[in-house]
């Protein structure tokens, strides 16, 4: 049987490479792409060729419709159709709602959301060829309860959760499964901004007494994405029990 071909966005980093080594570890081809941190996307290019599989890095912003097409474009040469798509690009914005500015609102909207949806309608043409594919969207529980101080984030994950559950029913019929899963505070470069104290009091307020690992969240990803399930169009908490 052929390898499946797995496309992770913002994988240079944190949790997006966790989801690329995953599934090399399992024999996937593996698509990575990032933005503009290429000497990291190039270890992990590497770290995933050491499994023995084959990897194509992809260096521009999924946000813009234009590079998506070039990216897919890419894909279909090296690799065929698209099995499974992981929408994990994503950044944050922290500070008062009222002295953000328009092109910080309409950045955030670009990578967080606007990617989704490239991403998305290109991958989907490939699965619908299949009758066959999965897509996982990387969330935020800030998209289920909102943040204080990180509004125009919270917005654009509570987006990207309606369209998982939207998109999951409009695809369902075609045997492609859409879902989410909803992270919680993640040991990583995104929470790297908060002091010793802060992390000490965030810590206390989860029940699993710890901040989550890229690893686990990797794990969930890849049960989402490798075998036939019934369960679709659910945005899935990963939070160690914290919201």
């Amino acid at each position: 049987m052929a390898k499946r071909t797995v496309l992770v966005t913002g994988a240079s980093r944190g949790i997006g490479k966790a989801i690329a080594i995953k599934f090399a570890k399992k024999g996937y081809n593996v698509v990575i792409n990032c933005v503009n941190r290429v000497q990291l996307l190039e270890q992990v290019k590497r770290e995933i060729e050491s499994y023995q599989v084959k990897c194509m890095m992809f260096v521009g912003d999924v946000g813009d419709a234009a590079i998506c097409e070039q990216l897919f474009e890419q894909i279909h040469k090296q690799f065929g159709l698209l099995d499974v798509l992981i929408n994990n690009a994503g950044i944050s914005y922290i500070g008062l709602f009222q002295q953000m500015k328009t092109e910080d609102w309409n950045r955030i909207v670009q990578v967080n959301l606007n990617s989704v949806f490239h991403c998305s309608r290109l991958a989907i043409e490939d699965m619908l060829i299949r009758k066959h594919g999965k897509i996982v969207n990387i969330s935020s529980v800030w998209g289920i309860t909102g943040a204080s101080c990180e509004v125009a984030y919270s917005a654009t994950k509570g987006a990207v959760n309606a369209m998982t559950r939207a998109l999951a029913k409009e695809l369902g019929p075609s045997n492609i499964q859409v879902n989410a899963v909803a992270c919680g505070a993640i040991d990583t470069e995104m929470n790297h901004f908060m002091s010793d104290e802060e992390l000490i009091q965030l810590i206390d307020e989860i029940p699993m007494s710890r901040l989550g690992k890229a690893e686990e969240v990797a794990d969930l990803v890849y049960h989402l994405s490798y075998k036939e399930t019934y369960l679709t169009g659910q945005v899935i908490a990963l939070d160690g029990g914290w919201i």
